[in-house]
């Protein structure tokens, strides 16, 4: 029985077409590696303070959205190009596609509408914000030649989490913003610092992100990923530090108090737990109870404010908050059901915050625009499922099944805060590595060999 590593993946080495009689690996180095400028672009994203831009820019000045909206460029320009456009189908393009059809729609009523100015403006960097949330998404999905690079860009992804989540928890120890002295030369500061929210007995830390309820989701999202290492990295000490990053990651869901991280946990064990094997579901167990009695132990009152984040939902003014809202917000639905008001003229202050991203997105793109995002997560379920019944190793389909629970957390946690906003690129972008990766896996799985191996044409 061959077992998947990280040091040799067979189908890696398949022979794939690009040009006339030439046929390369898939291991091939090329002088543009897309893993590689996704790994850039999500270290500059997660451990750079959401607070410092390029200067002269707004909120897509950060600089990993900057890199992503090169990508963006870089990939459209490549699809004009037959030397370097990737070959095969990718259903992940067409949901994509449909999803950016459906937005600029809703942005041209919206203009047709007549917007203020400061709508305006927040619609021109929404569709900006799309498009280096699209070329991230495609990078991944056309640009990642095979498991082993999938696997490094992941890996990268789970070390910068654990730095955020290292740094969440050292606010929480010691009450000191540590990110107010990560000051990058030539960048500048947009807004002030979160900093402290006091929940309980405890308090809530926000990191390098711009709130609390994003590095939970955040960190809920590449969780799996920290598991998935510790289960199948090549190494006995790769595989201890990834299970020393499954430690950090989830200790900083916790810091942050909130019940987003929470109920995202939830559903990553909902998926994960059915793929393990029993020894691997009861080490998961000691390993939750003692992560639980280390919490406990550092700080008792942070361990009874997470359980009693959902005692009495009816009485809790959090909660109670939001659906206050609910009503204004079906007012304004009811006026443009189907294309909204606007991409991204939904905005604070001149407009309420909702802490909901469907009744932002039915409020902003209206019914049809809420679809065509529930689609693309959807497609993304769908093509990891796909994976995970086509792979034939154990570590592949656990990889397709952590993606499957990327897309369920999507789902989930729109409903809790506003997931799609400016305001929270670290999560967002995140969001679209893993929406790209789902095709990844899929084109990588696929029963035709011209899929499978599909390609650059460019050959060294």
């Amino acid at each position: 029985m061959t077992i998947a590593t990280e040091e040799y993946i067979s189908a890696d080495l398949e022979p794939s077409y690009v040009s006339g009689k030439t046929y390369v690996s898939r291991r091939r180095v090329t002088r543009i590696d897309a893993a590689a400028l996704l790994s850039v672009t999500m270290f500059l994203i997660t451990v750079i303070p959401a607070r410092l831009i390029v200067p002269g820019m707004t909120d897509v000045g950060r600089p990993g959205l900057v890199v992503g909206l090169a990508l963006f460029v870089w990939w459209v320009l490549a699809r004009f190009t037959t030397t370097l456009s990737m070959t095969g189908p990718q259903p992940m393009r067409w949901a994509l596609m449909v999803f950016l059809v459906s937005a600029l729609i809703s942005y041209a009523i919206g203009f047709m509408r007549g917007l203020t100015t400061m709508e305006s403006n927040a619609a021109d960097r929404m569709m900006l914000y799309l498009s280096v949330f699209s070329g991230i998404l495609l990078t991944a999905s056309d640009g990642v030649p095979n498991w082993i690079r999938m696997r490094g860009v992941l890996k990268v992804v789970v070390a910068c989490a654990a730095v955020v989540a290292a740094i969440g928890l050292l606010q929480y120890v010691t009450k000191v913003d540590y990110t107010l002295y990560l000051n990058i030369p030539g960048l500048q500061v947009k807004t002030e610092a979160l900093g402290f929210e006091v929940r309980g007995s405890g308090i809530r830390v926000a990191s390098t992100t711009t709130h609390y309820i994003e590095l939970a989701a955040f960190l809920a999202m590449v969780l799996p990923f920290a598991i998935h290492f510790a289960l199948f990295a090549g190494t006995p000490q790769r595989r201890r530090a990834s299970a020393i990053a499954c430690f950090v990651i989830a200790a900083g869901v916790a810091a942050t108090v909130s019940r987003t991280g929470i109920l995202a946990l939830g559903i990553t064990l909902l998926v994960l737990v059915p793929v393990w094997k029993w020894r691997t579901r009861f080490n998961v167990l000691v390993m939750a109870a003692g992560l639980l009695a280390g919490l406990g132990a550092a700080s008792g009152g942070l361990v009874r404010t997470i359980f009693t984040l959902f005692d009495n939902p009816s009485d809790n003014s959090s909660i109670n908050a939001r659906t206050e809202r609910y009503p204004m917000a079906f007012h304004y639905i009811a006026q443009r059901p189907w294309f909204g008001r606007g991409t991204g003229t939904w905005v604070p202050p001149q407009y309420q915050v909702m802490d909901n991203q469907w009744l932002i997105t039915l409020l902003s793109t209206g019914f049809v625009g809420a679809a065509v995002i529930a689609a693309l997560h959807i497609t993304g379920i769908t093509l990891a499922g796909l994976a995970f019944r086509r792979a034939t190793e154990q570590a592949d389909k656990h990889l397709c099944a952590a993606l499957i629970s990327t897309q369920l957390i999507a789902l989930m946690v729109a409903a809790t805060f506003d997931s799609m906003s400016l305001s929270y690129s670290t999560y967002v972008m995140t969001l679209a590595l893993m929406c790209g990766l789902c095709g990844t896996v899929w084109r990588l799985t696929h029963p035709a060999r011209t899929i499978r191996t599909s390609t650059t044409r460019w050959f060294m």
